[in-house]
């Protein structure tokens, strides 16, 4: 058991931006989000720990494209989970004691912590886990929707309607994280893009199913890359980020790229509000002198990655392709605000900061978990590889 004061949700956001693979959030609005809940003058805790099987608890989460967001702020966040939780809990007829993320990310993982500050709820303290071990464009890739004891409804989406405005709130049934997927994208983008999101209820009904349907200690590892990051003097190496995220996580990190260039991006918002992008990295600053180039293919988390002289893809989801940088000893997303520090969307050239790109492999309690390799097949396929991937699906 811990305590996460201010200091630690920094950690948080940071170490999360590395494992996140490309999304979650973005974490120059993550860092933002933070210190104006740190400029309120909240100075408490937040526990955080396993589940102890007897608590009810929800997935608890902000859905969306974070470019067409813009920039999220504290008040569209505590706005929208309290709407989210309050409709929510209407439709459960219980109060939720703690909450859990549903993925890892530079958002995501602060939205339970976040809510558990609120007074508007009952929530108390946070489980440390989350769905995937990394950040997922659908509800259907992740431990949860493979659950046999966790139903996904009711699920409950909220916009961030202040004091003084009706909050505009839609609860979902559906049998499936697909169906909940499907019908929530049309919610998001008719509140404007982004939402609150509760769902898959752990509850005394459900034997509080939650206990063998999520990914433990995830959130800590995101918050001990994130000391780590934090305390150094100058950035790490690559090398010993990557050897960072092996202790921590106990996963076999390895370099594929270090020190590249981000020398270009397309990127475009789905109606289901998905950003969906390419990235292109080159081993120079001028992409003509370039010797070695690869491309990332992502819907909001990176999916899979290319050399462009190679036959075979260097990472295939759900392994993660997450992002590094040794010039600001940072992680960072796919979002436009956290990309602005790397590429120059108005030159479109590098800015000269350093990129590298270290492949996590995917955790076992995630590609053993009923369909969610075939998930991220057909995500795959939806971006044109229908190839092998690393784990049978």
């Amino acid at each position: 058991m811990q305590a996460y004061a201010i200091d630690d949700f920094y950690s948080v956001a940071a170490g999360a931006a590395v494992l996140a693979s490309g999304g979650g959030g973005s974490y120059q609005d993550a860092l933002q989000i933070v210190a104006e809940l740190a400029g309120t003058g909240w100075t408490g805790t937040v526990t955080v720990k396993g589940y102890d099987g007897q608590s009810a608890c929800a997935v608890l989460a902000m859905m969306g494209s974070p470019d067409a967001a813009s920039s999220l702020t504290l008040i569209n966040v505590t706005n929208s989970i309290a709407n989210t939780l309050q409709a929510f809990q209407t439709q459960i007829q219980d109060n939720l004691q703690c909450a859990i993320p549903v993925e890892i990310g530079p958002i995501n993982s602060l939205i339970p912590l976040i809510a558990a500050t609120l007074s508007s709820n009952a929530i108390t303290w946070v489980v440390d886990g989350d769905g995937a071990g990394r950040a997922v464009p659908e509800l259907a890739q992740t431990t949860y929707s493979a659950s046999a004891t966790l139903a996904v409804s009711p699920c409950t989406l909220a916009n961030d309607a202040g004091t003084g405005t009706p909050a505009q709130s839609a609860t979902l049934q559906a049998s499936t994280a697909a169906q909940a997927e499907s019908l929530a994208g049309g919610i998001v983008a008719g509140f404007g893009s982004y939402s609150g999101i509760a769902l898959w209820p752990s509850l005394c009904g459900n034997q509080h199913g939650l206990s063998n349907s999520y990914i433990p200690g995830t959130l800590s590892q995101a918050w001990k890359l994130g000391q780590y990051l934090l305390a150094a003097a100058t950035p790490p190496s690559t090398a010993e980020v990557v050897n960072q995220i092996h202790a921590i996580t106990g996963r076999a990190a390895q370099a594929v790229v270090s020190n590249f260039y981000i020398t270009e991006i397309t990127q475009s918002t789905t109606s289901a509000s998905l950003d969906a992008g390419v990235l292109r990295l080159d081993n120079h600053i001028d992409p003509g002198q370039s010797t070695e180039t690869h491309y990332i293919y992502n819907l909001n988390e990176n999916l899979i990655m290319y050399c462009s002289s190679r036959s075979t893809p260097d990472v295939i989801a759900p392994d993660s392709i997450c992002y590094y940088s040794q010039s600001t000893g940072r992680g960072f997303s796919n979002a436009s605000s956290d990309l602005a520090l790397y590429f120059d969307s108005a030159q479109q050239v590098s800015t000269g900061k350093m990129v590298s790109v270290i492949k996590v492999p995917a955790l076992p309690q995630l590609y053993q978990a009923r369909d969610v390799s075939s998930s991220f097949a057909a995500l795959l396929r939806r971006i044109g590889y229908a190839g092998a991937l690393p784990y049978a699906a």
